[in-house]
């Protein structure tokens, strides 16, 4: 049996593997902040107004920024957390799934709030009540264009084109998905902006009140969706669940694209954004050099880590 024997070779490789570094960039955690920030402060308006106004559409936007508050407030000590402690080997595949922790933990909460949101419809429907549109429009404004300059902050489509020239075969290997995840959680939120904003109009203008709290249905419908998908995503991760078997696949192909190779074990799995760890078992009567293995792997899966067993071949 051979496992990852100290070479010179097989140090350089070990020298490469990502799982004790930072996973993300320093760019992006003070995007985070700076973003957490400034929508903390349009929450609290928000949620104030709406209380004054008895706008439950209103009401519902702010709810929704204060959830965004919570995931990006999560995120924000996620990326600190996880950048102080990286090359703490007690993490055996690093920090990187803090991330999915602290996504988990933000949709739980996402979930509670938007039943609650959606309760708070259905009773304004039954019971209807007074709002003071004209004094909530200017406030349902001014939340769209916060978030529309939060969206601007993060930037994400545009901080990735360089990445794309360097690795066309995996692009998503050199993305901050924490950072894309946040971006688009403010898309979302500018969309429940644009909602109270049309349901405020509606009411102000047209005397349709009853549009207020069909939004903010729709409002609650919007934020359970996101809620559900992120716990869907996060427990994937949590759980070592890689998402689809094609990489896997690929691995499995290169290796036994090399004479006389059998892959008899193989695992593959994500432990942080863009992050895969692989732990496979080959069999084989004449064995190679170590490296040659590594090459095949690394041709098909851009890995943090690599780990890589060399069986002999049972006799018929």
């Amino acid at each position: 049996m051979r496992v990852n024997e100290p070479s010179p070779a097989a140090a350089a490789t070990a020298a490469e593997c990502a799982v004790h570094v930072p996973p993300v960039q320093e760019k992006g955690e003070s995007r985070t902040r700076v973003v957490t920030a400034v929508t903390a402060v349009m929450m609290v308006a928000e949620l104030v107004a709406g209380f004054w106004t008895h706008s439950l559409a209103l009401t519902a936007d702010g709810w929704h920024m204060a959830t965004h508050v919570g995931a990006l407030g999560l995120s924000a000590v996620a990326y600190w957390y996880a950048r102080t402690r990286a090359g703490e080997t007690r993490f055996a595949f690093g920090t990187g799934k803090v991330y999915a922790l602290a996504g988990y933990t933000s949709a739980a909460f996402l979930i509670g709030v938007a039943l609650f949101v959606a309760w708070e419809g259905i009773q304004r429907l039954m019971v209807p009540e007074a709002v003071r549109f004209a004094d909530a429009l200017p406030v349902a404004v001014l939340g769209l264009v916060v978030n529309l300059v939060c969206a601007w902050l993060l930037d994400v489509p545009h901080s990735h084109d360089h990445a794309h020239s360097h690795d066309e075969a995996h692009p998503h290997e050199h993305h901050d998905h924490n950072l894309r995840a946040a971006y688009l959680h403010v898309v979302a939120d500018a969309l429940t902006s644009v909602l109270a904003i049309v349901a405020l109009l509606a009411g102000q203008y047209a005397g349709l009140t009853w549009v207020d709290p069909v939004v903010a249905l729709v409002g609650s419908a919007v934020i359970l969706k996101w809620g559900l998908g992120l716990t869907r995503e996060c427990a994937r991760q949590l759980v070592d669940l890689h998402p689809t078997s094609k990489q896997r696949d690929s691995v499995r192909q290169a290796l036994e694209s090399v004479d006389g190779t059998r892959v008899c074990d193989l695992h593959l799995w994500s432990v942080g954004p863009g992050r895969l760890v692989c732990v496979v078992a080959v069999e084989t009567q004449s064995p190679l050099p170590l490296e040659k293995y590594r090459e095949a792997v690394a041709s098909a899966v851009t890995l943090a880590h690599l780990t890589v067993e060399i069986r002999p071949l049972p006799q018929p």
